[in-house]
């Protein structure tokens, strides 16, 4: 049974294809167990111990995929955005206690800066075009003194993220290696992966949808992964014809757009050997379900996750047909259970979605209140509280309903916004929808939505209210439809529902 990192790619042949890039070589598991023994030389020679924390600042790609994984087996990784600013990285530096960061070897940007306030010791890392993807060297800057020998096991600390901090201060969520390998054991065995497969990933790897589901639920199944540098709809179909993927995983906005150039690359569709898509970290509104398995022909599999259940917690079943739109699916991992909001009970019917099992963090990081609040004991087993709102369904299968915190109260009417959006993404004009709760005098909240139209498009704020009217009640059509060119997102691709309104300045005209 895999427990860390290690164990996940230990077992595969030396001559399999691990990790590529377009136009790139590809490195193979023996290669990439060879980089894991001299990263954890190269760390332990420039004074980074087993327990010291590695922040990683890199650009996607497969040098980023190749840093998690070597050094997530010699010290704690800590992968953070390359676009924050210099505040941003001090406050994560700083909250974290990082040791040391990894930049490129030219990089000359404002984490930088952040490490120096710190002291921390900066790790230039070195790659060469012309050698198999993922190859890299790393160089410490200035003087270093050597740190004590150790290997990272099953309960000591792999990867440590941040919540996103939407509404309060980002908690420090800390996953165990042991944690990683359940989670990446459950995406492989959800997705019938084998050695066979390879994932094409477009998902940035500082988020835990990218470093599980797509690197090391692959490494769990001795896939191989085609590292791109990033998303970019303009480009995907090219990097579709070049990887010839048998699967890939995004976010919904990311299949939204992909989907809207897929009218004019159907011969590149139509030669890829995709098995399947994949979908998560946020809903995948029905329609966009249907139109993608329609357009590629190939069944989506819509995934639950978050990064305190080192990602994923349902998944629709793989096997053509059996995927459920508008729901996550069924348990694929750690049991899956529904709690009542405000009693620490489970109950049954619809309430706060609860998880436990082996892929859950052991809790945040120095927040007992936090901890307090997230985590109940029920049954002999410790639930944690995911902050959704969901059902199970007659057959096992779980839809949420919405975000606790995003769930619109418009004069006591409860509206889940993922029910509108569903609605508004059926409209033949509609790309994209989100809808969000937009401060009223009276009511509390009232419904709005921000609409993207497909390309060559054309619909009304009043054509789309009225085929809201016609499908929803009265008190959940949106009092305000925004038609926009894009919506505002999140640095993973998610949509922000909380705050949306005072973003796109509506707050202050309630």
């Amino acid at each position: 049974m895999a427990d860390t990192i290690a164990d996940l790619i230990a077992p595969h042949p030396d001559d399999a294809p691990a990790l590529g890039a377009p136009g790139r070589g590809w490195m193979d598991y023996g290669a990439l167990r060879a980089l894991s023994g001299y990263v954890h030389t190269a760390l332990r020679a420039a004074g980074v111990g087993p327990e010291d924390r590695v922040a990683i600042v890199l650009p996607n790609g497969p040098e980023m995929a190749a840093a998690f994984v070597t050094i997530a087996q010699a010290a704690t990784t800590a992968p953070l955005n390359p676009a924050y600013r210099e505040e941003e990285f001090a406050f994560y530096l700083e909250d974290l206690g990082a040791r040391a960061i990894v930049v490129a070897a030219d990089y000359d940007g404002p984490a930088l800066a952040a490490a120096g306030r710190f002291g921390l010791t900066v790790l230039r890392l070195a790659a060469d075009p012309e050698a198999p993807a993922g190859s890299f060297s790393l160089s410490p800057e200035g003087e270093t003194t050597s740190a004590p020998e150790g290997t990272p096991g099953a309960r000591d600390v792999a990867l440590i993220l941040h919540t996103s901090g939407t509404t309060s201060r980002p908690k420090i969520v800390p996953l165990l290696h042991a944690n990683i390998a359940a989670s990446a054991r459950n995406v492989a065995a959800s997705l019938d992966l084998t050695a066979r497969d390879r994932c094409l990933n477009i998902m940035p790897l500082f988020h835990i949808h990218g470093l599980i589901a797509a690197l090391t639920g692959s490494f769990a199944a001795g896939g191989s992964i085609a590292c791109a540098p990033g998303f970019d709809a303009l480009r995907f179909f090219g990097w579709l014809r070049e990887a010839r993927p048998s699967w890939y995983t995004a976010v919904p906005t990311m299949h939204q757009a992909i989907l809207a150039r897929a009218p004019r690359n159907a011969e590149a569709i139509a030669e890829a050997p995709l098995r399947f898509l994949r979908s998560s970290s946020s809903s995948l509104p029905g329609p966009v379900m249907t139109r993608l398995a329609e357009t590629f022909g190939a069944p989506v599999v819509e995934a639950y996750g978050m990064t305190e259940a080192a990602h994923q917690m349902c998944c629709n079943p793989i096997r053509p047909g059996a995927q459920k739109p508008g729901a996550v699916g069924l348990p694929a991992g750690p049991e899956v259970r529904i709690a009542d909001e405000i009693e620490d009970r489970l109950i049954d019917g619809t309430g706060e979605v609860v998880i436990s099992g082996p892929n859950v963090t052991p809790g945040y990081e120095g927040n007992p209140e936090a901890n307090a609040k997230n985590f109940f004991e029920d049954g002999g087993k410790r639930w944690f509280r995911t902050g959704d709102q969901g059902a199970f369904d007659d057959e096992g299968y779980l839809t949420l309903t919405g975000r606790l915190k995003e769930i619109i109260n418009r004069g006591g009417e409860k509206i889940s916004p993922l029910e509108v959006d569903g609605v508004l993404s059926d409209h033949p004009a509609v790309a994209q929808a989100v809808t969000f709760a937009l401060p009223h005098p009276k009511l509390g909240e009232d419904v709005a939505a921000a609409i993207v139209l497909a390309e060559g498009a054309e619909a009304t704020e009043r054509e789309i209210r009225d085929f809201a009217a016609a499908r929803l009640a009265e008190f959940k059509v949106p009092r305000k439809v925004l038609i926009l060119d894009e919506i505002p997102k999140g640095a993973t691709g998610k949509l922000q529902r909380i705050g949306l309104a005072a973003k796109l300045g509506l707050a202050e005209d309630a």
